[in-house]
């Protein structure tokens, strides 16, 4: 604190018959005082406009990690239980895939031509037997994929309050592809055993 804070405040004479000079100087540290006190008023009050500043931004730190710490622990569960159903799947679609992939190159190595008419209700009803293991295999399959398909479309995972992705359109058109696909196997399924039938009556 300055030397002039520690002068007490100035009392005014109780004569009033001082000198003018002495009047003037009176005021004017009279003046002075209150000027000082004042610039001390404006200090006091920036400190603390700085202080609320500082215990606001404090606040908000706070609210904002504790926030940010609580959505980001719930997204980690969202994602870790999402990766092992996504691992799942693509398990699932490989080995569909590998099961797909041998039936049709059984049903493309059925050659009706080859056979003999001796072997021909044989292998009338191997090649039979094929397709409906391929049909019935594929009936199966189709079913899982578009049962995951559907329950991903229709009830998506509503834990989180911000998803962080949006898979319903691709979702809607490989699930519309797959359904093109189940409507047009059968028919051909039933071509191929109609041009077998014709072969046999024919050959």
């Amino acid at each position: 604190m300055s030397e002039s804070m520690k002068e007490p405040f100035l009392d005014l004479p109780e004569e009033q018959s001082g000198s003018p000079e002495m009047l003037d100087s009176q005021v004017q540290r009279a003046q002075e005082q209150l000027l000082q006190l004042k610039r001390q008023q404006e200090l006091i009050e920036k400190q603390k406009r700085e202080l609320e500043e500082l215990s606001r931004k404090q606040d908000e730190l706070e609210k904002g990690r504790a926030d940010m710490i609580e959505k980001l622990s719930r997204s980690l569960v969202v994602i870790e239980r999402e990766t092992y159903e996504a691992e799942k799947r693509v398990e699932q679609l490989r080995a569909t895939n590998a099961t797909f992939a041998q039936h049709l190159d059984t049903l493309e190595g059925i050659n009706p031509k080859s056979w003999s008419n001796s072997d021909l209700h044989k292998e009338l009803s191997k090649a039979l037997s094929a397709v409906d293991d391929a049909r019935a295999e594929y009936t199966k399959s189709l079913t899982k994929i578009n049962a995951k398909s559907d329950a991903e479309v229709i009830a998506p995972d509503s834990t989180a309050e911000e998803p962080y992705y949006s898979p319903a359109d691709d979702t809607s058109f490989l699930l519309w592809l797959k359904r093109g696909f189940a409507f047009t196997l059968p028919l051909l399924i039933l071509g191929l055993s109609a041009l077998l039938v014709f072969y046999f009556l024919h050959g």
